[in-house]
């Protein structure tokens, strides 16, 4: 590719061939372009922020950029560089998600114990499941506007989750995790000295604050940095709820028998569980990169074949596009966003139930508090194996659609296998029946977390439109999950109405992803038929496929090719 091919317009901070000094001759020129270094080397040492919420180098962002569209690199390299973001990037990633689902869901094995119960005046179901619900208040509060990454452009929302998707995108990844890391860790900590109900709640409020944002970020954050069909694989292995659900109740077996004179068992739970989250915060803001173009573990040319391999599949960007506001009513206005939402929000009424009362449940099968949180482990250790394979074939046949199907097909039955036998006695059968439901619930609940996700962020494009998008739908479905836990209302009827409910939230979803994905495979043949008329009147085979191109496709745009 000659040295011309790549003169574009100037842009603000862009670094221009024509600019810089031309000495060394054509074919030093050529080798530095194709090795992927040369816009790079023209910028000066390490950027250096003026403060902490100061956003990241747009200049180096987009000398990155353009060296990746000249870069080549063979298969075993692009391997390579995908293997160490695996070690930094997932490492980190997995290890903040355990510890978030630790302190969002350790309430649940604390409350099969009586001295947990005794010091927050817990002496109801309806004083518990209002605990529980209260927590995704904290998702919902109003905030103060955010500007996004090129202006001041604010989005007016009163959910967390979208402004804080453009805070993370302004002041980047490292620092924005720090935030929510210590502020929920600090919060969990303050459990185990907190006293009565009031107190309770107002720790679950707060709890909810720290984590908004987090988990629809994470997802916005792993797009920068794996293809299209990489990330339902990734996201089963590093934003499920199995793995910490089975460590968890491994953790809690052990730490509620401990008994000192400052602190008993369960206090104990909290203050082991929240010291390591404080801890990780800061090594994430040491260590987590916010963008492939800031990453201090990848050389020059791996960034830049990090970048290429993202622009030859949806080509994210760091800064510009789309406002927040603009994001935010291209999303409103997009049918696609709300049937996700919908695939979500019904779906999470499982998860938002059975994340807490899996102890309970399983305890009203005649088991002891001890033994209760022991046998959670199974559950979580058996579904994480479905999590790990619907989303390793999801990746492999490029398919979110009838995966997605499946699971909540999966879960439906296990809520309807509990529903039935909920009032049939305590006999032998009927609890081994029950138990093994709650294999199938957690195995289908959780397994549609990094499906849908996944789908989400194939779906929206341009990079700005994807972020507010994938908050859009988490921070919707999490306003509804206020009410999850108050589904599991009749505790005497050992929860029949509570798992019928949450049945039928399950086949609402499977009938949205039926719709969602129908939609998507005939936009996708439509808009093919559209590439083929484009090249018949007289473009390119390549501007017709899309291939060659500068900014991002928007997923309006006939080229642009949905995931089903």
């Amino acid at each position: 590719m000659s040295l011309s091919d790549q003169v574009r317009p100037g842009r603000p901070g862009s670094i221009r061939e024509e600019d810089v000094k031309l000495e060394d001759g054509p074919a030093v020129r050529e080798s530095a372009l194709s090795e992927g270094t040369f816009h790079q080397s023209q910028v000066g040492g390490k950027a250096v922020r003026k403060h902490f919420f100061s956003p990241p180098d747009a200049t180096l962002a987009d000398a990155v950029n353009r060296d990746a569209d000249n870069v080549d690199f063979t298969d075993a390299e692009e391997k390579a560089v995908r293997r160490k973001i695996d070690l930094r990037v997932l490492t980190l990633v997995v290890s903040s998600y355990i510890f978030n689902q630790f302190d969002r869901t350790n309430i649940g094995n604390a409350h099969v114990i009586k001295a947990f119960n005794d010091n927050f005046g817990i002496t109801n179901n309806n004083k518990w499941t209002l605990a529980l619900s209260i927590f995704y208040v904290g998702y919902c509060q109003d905030c103060t506007p955010c500007s996004n990454a090129i202006g001041a452009d604010v989005l007016p929302i009163g959910l967390l989750e979208m402004p804080a998707n453009v805070l993370q995108r302004y002041i980047g990844a490292n620092r924005f995790f720090f935030l929510s890391l210590t502020w929920w860790g600090l919060a969990s900590l303050s459990f185990v000295y907190a006293k009565g109900y009031g107190g309770l709640l107002a720790l679950r409020v707060l709890l909810g604050i720290g984590e908004a944002g987090y988990y629809a970020g994470m997802i916005y954050y792993l797009s920068f940095w794996y293809k299209r069909s990489e990330l339902a694989l990734r996201i089963s292995l590093c934003m499920t709820g199995t793995l910490p659900g089975a460590i968890g109740g491994l953790l809690a077996f052990g730490l509620v028998r401990i008994q000192t004179k400052v602190l008993v068992g369960w206090q104990f739970l909290f203050l082991v569980e929240a010291i390591p989250t404080i801890f990780m915060a800061l090594v994430t803001l040491l260590f987590l990169p916010s963008f492939p173009f800031s990453s201090s573990f990848l050389t020059p040319r791996e960034k830049a074949i990090a970048q290429a391999r993202l622009n030859r599949d949806h080509r994210p960007q760091s800064h510009g596009g789309m406002t927040g506001w603009e994001g935010f009513k291209a999303i409103v206005n997009d049918i696609h966003a709300w049937l996700l939402m919908i695939v979500y929000a019904s779906f999470n009424v499982g998860v938002a139930t059975i994340s807490y009362f899996l102890p309970t449940l399983i305890r009203e099968l005649g088991f002891s508090p001890l033994a209760s949180q022991g046998l959670t482990v199974a559950p979580y250790a058996v579904g994480w194996l479905m999590v790990f394979f619907q989303a390793w074939h999801s990746d492999k046949t490029r398919d979110r659609g009838y995966h997605i199907m499946l699971s909540t097909a999966v879960s439906c039955i296990g809520y309807i296998v509990l529903a039935a036998l909920a009032t049939k006695g305590s006999g032998s059968n009927m609890i081994g029946g029950r138990y093994f439901a709650l294999f199938l619930v957690v195995g289908g609940n959780y397994s549609l977390f990094p499906l849908v996700m996944s789908w989400a962020a194939n779906v929206f494009s341009p990079t700005s439109k994807r972020g507010v998008g994938t908050a859009f739908i988490v921070s919707i479905s999490n306003c509804v999950s206020i009410a999850s836990p108050q589904v599991y209302f009749d505790a005497d009827d050992n929860y029949q109405k509570g798992h019928a409910i949450a049945a039928g939230c399950l086949f609402a979803s499977f009938l949205a992803a039926f719709a969602l994905r129908t939609r998507l495979a005939h936009m996708n043949k439509k808009n093919a038929d559209k590439r083929l008329a484009i090249a018949a009147e007289g473009a390119s085979e390549k501007e017709a496929a899309g291939v060659e191109r500068i900014e991002e496709i928007y997923d309006n745009d006939p080229r642009y090719v949905f995931m089903t």
